[in-house]
């Protein structure tokens, strides 16, 4: 009986190394079709530019932009849809422009920046009309204008980069054959790549000191011989640098390393005296398999272990692992436009749901009665109540637990809220939080969403109790697919 079971044990691990082997085969096979002249006439998922005809199938493409005619490799297929790779141009947009990074098309960060700025706005705003329409079958009795950014570029207040010792290589880097030793990469990761990052030179989303100061790491951590991390293998000595900004001239500047070490020692030294302008240097030594620091101590090098920034008339203090809106110079926007759809008498109670660093709560605490907000990430928590402290703000309160569990038990000593302020994940609201928030019966409710089909998914269950009074999306990043929407219910 053994003898019969590991003879079937055998059989069966020589037909699944068979099957692999057969998968692997298949999927480098590349399917050789090139589809010509076609005119790209609109934008689909995750921002691609899309063709769609009579009795065609749709077909999606990376940095095409809608009035483009052109040729597609076709990279998959599949029953409804095909992918595939511009090969050939014929005719160039008029909605599309020159980019201005060198690395477009790499790093995958700036994915829209080939297109106009004043059709970026028109593409995001369809998007969330058509998910309104598509998935809640809903529209709202009045849609205001999207809100455009101010600034196009160096508008981001935190980047990430990450040091690799396996760096992306160009074709002509690949085809001349030559042997290349620079090999080391402080960039982003390469769109669809884990294993592979882009060296940045220069990135337009932040203000140029960030450029000034991870081109010197980068240079410096060579010169002392720090190993740039191996992504395959996990070893190395420097992983990933962070660098943060404010409005207010504030720098933070924390990286990870793999190891503590005399060489990262002096690298933090060196980058203190060579840019004394540096408000915060942080580290954290991470030997784990992955980036997270969140389950880690993070130190103090020099400096201050926060930085400031200044919305409307509050300071908020952000440490190493707040989180905070990436723009500053469109958050006061964004506020007003929950500030103007909750139009405060100064008696409301509100619950501010998923409020994380308690910047909403705070924003209009000195505007009502009480804010409690609910998040579930305790540092998030902790420091929004430094920071209602620091802007000497004593009626908002801060609970830190799972929402859904929060709202069914309800929350001792308080009534129902007035107003209910939902600003949720990308994969917006749980089921239960939805049924909890329509029973404890608010006047409003305010939804603001950086994921505008999560948002309308969710606006089925609520339109079935509320009015669908306004919509308005904001453009918190500017050159890129992604954009913010906020509504506003009332009580049918």
């Amino acid at each position: 009986m053994c003898y019969i079971y590991f003879n079937l044990v055998q059989i069966y691990e020589l037909y699944f190394v068979s099957y692999l082997t057969i998968l692997k085969l298949s999927r480098k096979r590349k399917i050789n079709i090139i589809l010509k002249n076609i005119e790209l006439n609109d934008v689909g998922s995750l921002g691609k530019a899309l063709s769609k005809a009579d009795n065609q199938k749709i077909i999606f493409t990376k940095y095409g932009v809608p009035g483009d005619i052109v040729d597609i490799q076709v990279r998959k297929k599949r029953k409804s849809y095909i992918e595939g790779d511009i090969v050939k141009f014929h005719n160039y947009s008029k909605k599309r422009i020159e980019p201005k990074c060198k690395h477009f098309e790499l790093c995958g960060g700036c994915s829209w920046q080939n297109m106009k700025y004043e059709d970026q706005l028109f593409y995001k705003s369809k998007e969330v009309a058509n998910n309104l329409e598509r998935i809640a079958k809903i529209s709202p009795e009045k849609t205001l204008p999207i809100i455009k950014s101010d600034k196009k570029y160096y508008y981001r207040n935190k980047m990430e980069f990450s040091f690799s010792n396996s760096r992306w290589m160009t074709s002509n880097e690949i085809n001349s054959k030559k042997i290349i030793n620079d090999k080391n990469a402080l960039g982003f990761h390469k769109s669809g790549m884990w294993s592979k990052v882009v060296d940045i030179k220069k990135c337009f989303l932040q203000t140029n000191i960030s450029n000034k100061i991870r081109n010197y790491i980068k240079q410096r951590s060579i010169e002392l011989g720090l190993d740039f991390f191996d992504l395959t293998n996990q070893k190395g000595d420097i992983r990933t640098l962070t660098i943060r900004t404010t409005t207010l001239n504030e720098i933070m500047v924390l990286i990870q390393f793999f190891k503590d070490s005399k060489k990262a020692n002096r690298l933090l030294n060196d980058l203190k005296d060579m840019f004394p302008e540096i408000s915060s240097i942080m580290y954290v030594i991470n030997s784990k398999k992955n980036d997270t620091i969140y389950d880690l101590e993070v130190k103090c090098y020099n400096g201050k272990d926060y930085i400031s920034e200044k919305i409307g008339d509050l300071k908020f203090k952000i440490s190493a692992k707040s989180f905070f809106q990436t723009n500053s110079f469109q958050t006061i926007k964004l506020y007003n436009i929950v500030k103007r759809f909750a139009n405060l008498k100064g008696d409301e109670l509100i619950y501010d749901l998923y409020c994380g660093t308690g910047t909403i709560s705070l924003f209009l605490a000195n505007l009502v009665k009480k804010v409690i907000g609910i998040e579930t990430v305790e540092d998030a928590v902790i420091a929004a109540r430094e920071n209602a402290k620091f802007n000497e703000i004593h009626n908002a309160e801060f609970i830190w637990g799972d929402v859904k569990k929060i709202l069914k038990n309800g929350i001792e000593g308080n009534s129902n809220p007035e107003i209910v302020i939902l600003d949720p994940p990308r994969n917006g609201l749980d089921k239960s939080v939805i049924d909890s928030v329509i029973s404890i019966k608010p006047s409003k409710i305010i939804y603001v969403s950086c994921n505008s089909s999560t948002q309308a998914r969710d606006l089925v269950d609520l339109n079935k109790f509320y009015n669908f009074k306004l919509s308005q999306s904001i453009d918190m990043f500017p050159q890129t697919y992604h954009v913010e929407n906020v509504v506003l219910l009332e009580k049918i």
